[in-house]
């Protein structure tokens, strides 16, 4: 017994340094280039720049903590419940529960957090509970579209009507808060967690559409916060406060360790107010219908407590140093002639954030499990790399000229929506999965607050032009994907035998051709 612990104590150490090293490769790139910045062409104080690579540190450690944590608990949790609430034959429980599990699991999402933090004019409870609510709605109509079958392009064709009607007659400062909100729920919390419980759902099920239905949760899900805070814009009585760059200057290094020590409370509370639902559902299900063996349970257990470790680090290393570093680089760009590199420098930001955003590397593994390797998981980075990037050339285009969201967003969910015709189901589910699972921490924190930075610098409106980075981010992966998907289909019927189905039982097959000389 005491090898067998021995042995998975090693086993956890590797993992837990395997992790920290990817998230390494994803994070030094993008330190990488914003020292470059501020080494050469963008001046900025020294403690400010100390800060940063102090937060870089901590994100690096958080989003390992993190990932290994969510991989080892959340997944679990999500695909055992998932299937445990199938197995009830229960349709209000089914229901029910599950939207109670999005409610609470959004409640968790950094991203969201970062998000309600940054946003001025709406309470932080009441954008948190509205998000809560959008996706816990859309999870319940997950779980009913899993159980009977229904078409995945159906439903978005109809909730993203919907969603435009409302988006044309909201109002502008909660337009484009809306669409990131939809973006940033699906992030590092709450995508593996949907993910698996899509799998555990679909696994009773033996029909062949199971696994393809599987996917296209996280899609559906990214619906729900939009169409909450779009109604809650026409209820909800906003502030005359405007996003504004959060300054921070450190007279001496002990300052900027005070600075740290004294986020470290209130972050360790957040994130416990906000794992604890979590953790009541799943003690719930364990005592009455689970009975994990101790040891899983034990694994589990390891895996909330790396997750709670990995959300701490990481949101005290996003508030105390990204964030702030963002918005002055992305003001002092913007003032110059350095204007003019705005737009390419945004670009290769984008294609680099991408390898930062830890529930990326969670779908690329679901996708080629579920496709047994047929779609390759590089294929779809490659395709998600080229459409980040053009989505910051987007966002900071929309940051230096006011181009209103909306030109953006209803050609591109257009062209999204006509290409599902075209594409087979598979893709079209990964598309709309991989739009939200695109705009994760790296774009919520640093790249948004650096676009809040550069519209004040221009004198922008940073509620409509700033804010809605995120939501770029999200559909362009919808068009990119698809367009895989299409590619893939045309190079399948190409090189398909000319062979007919069916034959009749007097049919003369021929198995070879002579040649005609």
């Amino acid at each position: 017994m005491h090898f067998m612990n021995r042995e998975t104590h090693i086993s956890t150490r590797v993992a837990v340094i395997e992790k920290i090293k990817e998230s390494a490769y994803s994070v030094i790139p993008i330190v990488i280039i914003v020292l470059l910045l501020c080494l050469s062409i963008v001046p900025i104080n020294a403690d400010l720049l100390l800060c940063f690579l102090i937060g870089a540190v901590m994100l690096i450690f958080g989003m390992g903590f993190f990932s290994l944590g969510a991989e080892i608990s959340m997944t679990p949790i999500g695909n055992k419940v998932g299937t445990a609430l199938t197995k009830t034959k229960n349709l209000p429980l089914i229901l029910s529960v599950s939207f109670v599990l999005g409610f609470a699991v959004t409640i968790a999402e950094p991203d969201l957090q970062v998000l309600a933090e940054t946003v001025p004019h709406i309470s932080n409870i009441v954008l948190l509970v509205a998000v809560g609510v959008g996706v816990g709605f859309f999870l319940s109509v997950c779980m009913l579209r899993i159980l009977t079958g229904f078409k995945l392009r159906i439903l978005l064709i109809a909730f993203y009507l919907v969603l435009f009607t409302l988006a044309a007659f909201t109002d502008k400062d909660f337009l484009s808060i809306a669409f990131d909100s939809g973006g940033v729920t699906t992030g590092p919390m709450t995508v593996p967690f949907i993910l698996a419980m899509g799998i555990g759902v679909s696994n009773i099920r033996s029909d062949k559409k199971a696994e393809s239905d599987s996917f296209g949760l996280v899609a559906l899900c990214s619906i729900g916060p939009v169409l909450a805070v779009l109604i809650l814009g026409f209820f909800y009585s906003k502030s005359n406060s405007s996003a504004e760059i959060t300054r921070a200057y450190y007279a001496t290094t002990p300052e900027i360790g005070r600075a740290y020590i004294t986020a470290f409370p209130s972050c360790m509370k957040e994130m416990s107010v906000s794992l604890l639902p979590i953790i009541g559902i799943f003690a719930l299900f364990q005592i009455f219908s689970l009975k994990l063996s101790r040891r899983n349970l034990i694994k589990i257990i390891i895996g909330i407590i790396y997750t709670y470790i990995g959300l701490v680090l990481f949101l005290t290393g996003v508030n105390v140093g990204f964030s702030a570093l963002g918005a002055v680089l992305g003001e002092e760009l913007a003032s110059g002639w350095t204007r003019w590199i705005l737009i390419p420098l945004s670009m290769l930001l984008g294609w680099f954030i991408i390898s930062a955003e830890p529930a990326v590397a969670v779908l690329e593994k679901q996708i080629e499990e579920v496709s047994a390797g047929a779609i390759s998981g590089r294929a779809v980075k490659f395709s998600l790399s080229v459409a980040i990037s053009l989505a910051m050339g987007i966002s900071m285009l929309r940051v230096l000229t006011g181009i209103s969201l909306l030109y953006f967003l209803v050609p591109g969910y257009t062209l999204s929506l006509i290409l599902s015709f075209f594409v087979p189901d598979i893709y079209t589910a990964i598309a709309f999965d991989s739009g939200g699972v695109a705009s994760g921490p790296m774009t919520s924190t640093f790249m948004l607050q650096f676009a809040i930075g550069a519209s004040t610098a221009v004198g922008g409106n940073t509620l409509s032009d700033a804010f809605g980075i995120v939501a770029v981010v999200a559909m362009l992966p919808l068009i990119s994907i698809q367009a895989v998907g299409f590619i893939s289909k045309i190079k399948t019927m190409r090189h398909a035998p000319d062979i007919p189905d069916k034959y009749g039982d007097f049919d003369i097959i021929e198995l070879w051709k002579e040649d005609a000389a």
